[in-house]
Parts: structure tokens; C-alpha cells; sequence
């Protein structure tokens, strides 16, 4: 009996390619793939602002890299000692306004470049429930802020494909190279209700759909029924039951370079595991000449790629090498 269905994504007819620039916004799960590409020597630029979750929080941040918004310390709010902004992740907070002010506009100011040539925006979407402030402005981070001070609002479809209709449109006018994946995060956001949760992920699926079915360069790739239907399973699950473990994201990563990526990259690809596995090899020896012949045929390889691959960026690992002889 077989007990596992397994899921094959429809490639697409557009492909990544290793010299094309990716940027990446959205949830966690944003930032588990950009790590993936990152290591295999992709250009990357992922989550400027730090993790976003709800559809309007990720346009307005994309509107703000289009118009490379400044930001001021009219933008900022004092809370528990420190100074944060209601459109960053906490790692730009700070107590001291100019340090959180000169992180968050250094972050803009090189999403303006990025974007403005990148090849591939992926945009994945964690949840339709929004937090507003009394002003109406919807947060991206509630920064531990007392839940009172805001009100939950579960987005309709209309709501969110006009914003996500929107800020596509502004891509395109932006930078008319680009083409879009859009994602559905397969993070569980159990704290809304399990209930809850899938009506936030349905509404997320209903308007992405919408948009791709109807759009040319925009594309859907499935790491949500990846996870929820295909592996299926609690084992591949964190110990919180709500974020995919290493096991899952590995299996959507592989999914996602089949169904993305083309061939030539791939076997690139293979090259560049090569090379990082031999430098996160631990030798109980590194003083042994036969220590020392394996970096200098790692460096060799290296050299070999780069002579082939110009564009290919392998300085960290140079460095590690000569100082590890």
C-alpha cells in the first residue's frame, strides 16, 4: 500500500537562472528559502524590512523600496525602553532613535537598488489577519505592544487582491524585468485558531490565484500544499507544531529548484555543494599534509568555478581557506 502521495509542482516555462538577482519578502519561511540560495551563491536580497506576514504590510513595504523612502523620527515610537517602527521587524529597534533610524534607511536605500534590478520578486504570504491601529494603519509588527491597543481585522479577497494588484503594478512600472512567484507560507498561525487559520490561508490562496491566472510573469509555487498535503505528517513539524523542521523545508527546496530552476544551474549547483561541504569538513587533524592538499584541491575548485562563472562570489570561503592551511 503506498502512503504517501507525493506532489509534483507543473515546472515553469520561465526558469531562474544563477545569474539572475532574487528578492525575497514575506514570512519566516521567506528566509529559510533565501538561505538556500544564498549558500548555492545566488544574489539575494531577502526581507529588507525583517519578516512580514500579512499582504498589506509587504505592499506598503514594497511601495516604500520603490519610492526609496526616508525615514524620519516622526516614524518611530518609544515602547518599553526602546525606539521601533510599526513597519520593521524588532531587529531594527534600538535605544538610541538614530541608530534604529540609520538601520532602517540603509535598508531602504539598498532595497531601492535591489529591487529596481531584480529578475524575481518572491512574495510569500503568511496570514489575511491584520492588526490596525487606531489610526487605521496596519502594523507589520505589534512589537509586544499590549493587544488592546489594536484591532484584528481577518482581510477579505477583494481586499487583498487590490492590494496585491496594486503593488504588482508598481513592480512592472518600477522594473519591467521583473516576474513575480507568489507563495503561501505553510506556517501554521495557530494563535489566531485552527479555524481561524485556514480561513486566513484560504483567503490568501483564493486571491493569488485570481492574480496568476489572470497575469502574465506572475507564478504560483505550492510550498503550502507541499507541506499540508503531500508530507502531510507532524514529524515534519518544529517541536511547536507550527513551523516546517529541516526535513520539510529541505523537501520544498528541492521541489522548488526542479520546478524553478534550469538545468545548467542546477548542475552548478551540485559544484557549489561540493565546495561548501568540503569547507564544513572538520579534519581531527588539519596540521597532516594530506590536510593540506585537500585545501589546496578545494581552492583549485574553487578557482575553477570562478574562471568559469565570473559572476560567482567566493570570498568568504577564500578567506576561510588561507587562514586554515
Amino acid at each position: 500500500m503506498n502512503f504517501h502521495l507525493e506532489f509534483f509542482p507543473k515546472p515553469f516555462d520561465t526558469k531562474i537562472v544563477h545569474q539572475d538577482k532574487l528578492f525575497l519578502i514575506g514570512s519566516c519561511f521567506t528566509e529559510n528559502i533565501g538561505s538556500k540560495f544564498k549558500q548555492h551563491k545566488f544574489s539575494v536580497l531577502e526581507n529588507p524590512n525583517g519578516i512580514l506576514f500579512n499582504p498589506v504590510s509587504i505592499a506598503k513595504s514594497i511601495t516604500s523600496y520603490i519610492e526609496n523612502k526616508q525615514y524620519n523620527k516622526n516614524d518611530l515610537f518609544y515602547q518599553n525602553e526602546i525606539w521601533n517602527s510599526w513597519e520593521h521587524h524588532t531587529r531594527f529597534s534600538d535605544v538610541d532613535a538614530d541608530v534604529c533610524l540609520n538601520r532602517i534607511n540603509q535598508s531602504q536605500h539598498l532595497a531601492h537598488q535591489f529591487l529596481k534590478t531584480a529578475d524575481w520578486v518572491f512574495l510569500t504570504l503568511g496570514s489575511s489577519f491584520v492588526y490596525e491601529l487606531e489610526n487605521k494603519n496596519v502594523v507589520a509588527n505589534c512589537h509586544k505592544v499590549p493587544t488592546d491597543k489594536f484591532n484584528k481585522k481577518l482581510l477579505s479577497v477583494e481586499e487583498v487582491l487590490s492590494v496585491l494588484d496594486n503593488v504588482m503594478h508598481r513592480i512592472f512600472i518600477f522594473n519591467p524585468n521583473a516576474k513575480i512567484i507568489f507563495t503561501i507560507s505553510p506556517v501554521r498561525h495557530l494563535r489566531d485558531g485552527f479555524i481561524e487559520n485556514n480561513r486566513s490561508k484560504a483567503v490568501l490562496i483564493q486571491a493569488v490565484h485570481h492574480l496568476v491566472n489572470k497575469f502574465s510573469k506572475l507564478y504560483y509555487f505550492p510550498a503550502y500544499e507541499l507541506v499540508i498535503d503531500d508530507l502531510r505528517d507532524y514529524r515534519f513539524y518544529a517541536e511547536d507544531m507550527v513551523h516546517p523542521n529541516y526535513a520539510a523545508t529541505n523537501y520544498v527546496w528541492d521541489k522548488l529548484t526542479d520546478c524553478c530552476i534550469d538545468e545548467t544551474t542546477l548542475q552548478l549547483m551540485k559544484q557549489i555543494n561540493e565546495i561548501n561541504a568540503a569547507i564544513n569538513h572538520k579534519s581531527f587533524n588539519p596540521t597532516t599534509a594530506a590536510h593540506k592538499k585537500f585545501i589546496e584541491t578545494t581552492l583549485a575548485k574553487v578557482n575553477n568555478l570562478k574562471s568559469l562563472h565570473q559572476h560567482l562570489n567566493f570570498y568568504e570561503e577564500e578567506n576561510y581557506l588561507s587562514i586554515h592551511p
